[in-house]
């Protein structure tokens, strides 16, 4: 399979794409397995190994940047984003054993690139210092700048390195796409969600961040945050995509669109109550982080909502402050008692069971209404 790898349409690279049809049994993948994760790493090394060739003649600051976007992406994750869209496309009838076949999984890899932008930014944002267990970017930048010895601020270095490192993963998540070897009319039809889904990403960060600033509480604020900086991106934009690229009709991508909007948001509240509640051991972050970052979430909306007088002043007072052990377990013990963590429960179950019924009743193959089922109980009830 061979294709033009593009800093964006008509500058040609003429380098090939990634190539897993000749080592792979796509018929047999299935998403959020180990198969399939190891599938979409190795697309992913594949396509970072054709950068090279373009980044060594910046130098050796450059490269060291291109290798620490290669260590994020490919450390961990579960590639969520890319079996969603894998999924959208066998539900649209596409083919596994098509030649296309190929071209499809490594358009579908492209989402990781968009989703390290999205962290390494959001990570820089919410002054988080770990992910996954290791430094966030800005955070290792920083010690690499102290480290040397160099002058000038470390920490604004390091923020300074990890906003291009983001930048860099957003261009390349383009690159990738590029070089997946799509059809003129498959690439068409994906041309115009992927734009939306870019947008949708950087507006949902920008609303969530004009939240805070602006203090606005309600749960409403909080559900567009949700439903645009991690549903829209997440899950349904991803079965867009691939129902896209298999000539889906109209009827099938709103249903997809439902299913992908409810679980996704789904998906964000379960990340809510993890950000509280999580263990460290699991999550890879401190426990009650989202309190010490000051996150307005829809647990934090619905317990001000919720709290008298004196519970919401405890919790104003609390978040975004550098929370002590014994502060965040009162906090939490608030968080339960006005009824808050209940009520952020019933929406997932709620949410989870009306995106199921939308796929239920639709023109989508058994196969994939019996994945997406699965997919919708692992992405709502996970620990980590």
């Amino acid at each position: 399979m061979e294709a033009a790898l593009s800093a964006g349409i008509g500058t040609p690279l003429a380098r090939p794409a990634a190539d897993v049809s000749t080592s792979v049994d796509l018929v047999a993948l299935t998403p959020g397995t180990p198969a399939f994760v190891a599938v979409v790493e190795q697309v992913l090394t594949e396509f970072f190994a054709t950068r090279r060739e373009i980044v060594e003649p910046l130098g050796p600051v450059f490269v060291d940047a291109a290798e620490a976007l290669e260590q994020f992406v490919v450390r961990g994750g579960k590639r969520t984003r890319p079996g969603f869209a894998w999924t959208g496309w066998l539900g649209a009838g596409g083919d596994p054993a098509a030649p296309e076949a190929a071209s499809v999984l490594t358009a579908c890899a492209a989402l990781e690139l968009v989703q390290a932008c999205a962290l390494v930014h959001d990570d820089i944002i919410d002054s988080s210092r770990t992910r996954r267990g290791f430094p966030t970017v800005h955070i290792d930048f920083t010690d690499r700048h102290r480290a040397s010895g160099w002058s000038g601020d470390g920490e604004a270095y390091g923020c300074a390195v990890a906003i291009l490192i983001g930048d860099l993963a957003l261009a390349w998540a383009d690159d990738l796409v590029h070089a997946a070897g799509l059809d003129t009319a498959a690439f068409a039809r994906f041309a115009p969600v992927w734009a939306r889904m870019r947008t949708e990403v950087l507006g949902g960060q920008l609303l969530d961040i004009n939240g805070e600033a602006g203090g606005d509480e309600s749960v409403a604020a909080a559900l567009r945050i949700n439903r645009y900086k991690t549903a829209a991106y997440t899950i349904e934009r991803p079965l867009h995509l691939g129902a896209a690229l298999a000539g889906a009709d109209d009827a099938l991508v709103a249903a997809l669109r439902t299913y992908g909007t409810d679980v996704g948001i789904a998906f964000q509240l379960r990340d809510d109550l993890l950000g509280v509640f999580g263990d460290p051991a699991v999550t890879g972050k401190p426990s009650g982080d989202d309190l010490r970052e000051g996150k307005r979430t829809v647990l934090i909306a619905e317990a001000l909502r919720r709290a008298d007088a004196e519970s919401a002043a405890l919790i104003r007072a609390g978040l975004g402050t550098d929370l002590d052990d014994a502060a965040v377990d009162r906090l939490r013990a608030v968080l339960v008692d006005v009824g808050a963590v209940d009520d952020v429960e019933r929406r997932i179950t709620e949410l989870t069971e009306t995106g199921l019924a939308a796929i239920a009743h639709s023109t989508a193959t058994p196969a994939a209404k019996h994945l997406l089922h699965d997919m919708a109980l692992a992405a709502t009830r996970r620990t980590a």
